[in-house]
């Protein structure tokens, strides 16, 4: 387990940056996700992948050598109730596609909370046998709150139930949530941002205490996607300053 985490959290620098592509499992398909061959390049430039099973299979070459962690929870669309998920894929499954880790989605507070924790559970039962690690996602309501407090406990929550690591928002006061989480916290891109207020949340979020970023639609939907991740990475593994950052993604090449 520990040596399928430092594949992702790269022991160097302790931290990692993961290109999340796994937005179309409940209906969400923004932007550059349409063209599945757009994303390719940037690959190269992130520490892991998180994905479904389905994008692994179709969008990323079996010898391309980079840690995937494996979205393995499903359910309802975005039209619908997104906390009414259950896992639909089996650990054989992951361990065939030889996946790093595996990672589901809890939703503290939604209708289907006490599901969605018991899937976490089971997500963590199957990386204690196996050594596969599990992320919890704290995902969040339309109708919640995202401040330090409900992403605190809910990220709390996730490490109680012995989750290897979680990702969850960002928000004020971060050092709130991280300072009461006892395993890696990685936080969520989020919706799409101007490029610097992107890198400040990310300059932000590391300062505050979190081991890296999960970005997506920050990146494949910047106009200079290879700059844009390339500036991620020189504030979470180089500790370089905003402005430092920004430069990098400015002498990024226009689209991929």
């Amino acid at each position: 387990m520990q040596n399928r985490l430092a594949r992702i959290i790269k022991p160097k620098s302790g931290r990692c940056v993961m290109l999340a592509v796994d937005h179309g499992y409940f209906g969400n398909i923004p932007g550059a996700l349409k063209d599945f061959g757009d994303l390719s390049p940037l690959f190269q430039h992130a520490d892991a992948l998180m994905l479904t099973r389905g994008m692994l299979r179709s969008c990323v070459s079996a010898d391309f050598d980079i840690p995937i962690v494996l979205r393995v929870s499903a359910g309802a669309s975005m039209l619908k109730e997104l906390s009414n998920e259950e896992i639909n894929v089996t650990i054989e499954e992951a361990i065939r596609l030889n996946v790093s880790a595996i990672t589901c989605s809890i939703f503290v507070g939604g209708e289907y909370e006490k599901q969605s924790l018991m899937n976490l559970s089971k997500l963590v039962n199957w990386g204690q046998e196996y050594g596969i690690p599990a992320l919890a996602v704290t995902a969040v309501g339309r109708e919640m709150v995202r401040d330090y407090r409900y992403l605190g406990m809910a990220s709390r929550m996730a490490a109680e139930l012995g989750a290897t690591f979680v990702k969850t928002y960002y928000c004020d006061d971060f050092e709130n949530v991280t300072s009461i989480c006892p395993v890696p916290v990685v936080i969520a891109g989020g919706k799409k941002l101007p490029e610097k207020d992107a890198l400040q949340m990310a300059k932000n979020a590391i300062n505050a205490g979190a081991v890296g970023v999960d970005m997506g639609r920050n990146i494949f939907q910047s106009d200079k996607p290879i700059g844009m991740i390339k500036a991620v990475r020189a504030i979470v593994h180089e500790n370089a300053s905003v402005d430092e950052a920004y430069g990098i993604y400015q002498d990024g090449p226009v689209g991929l």
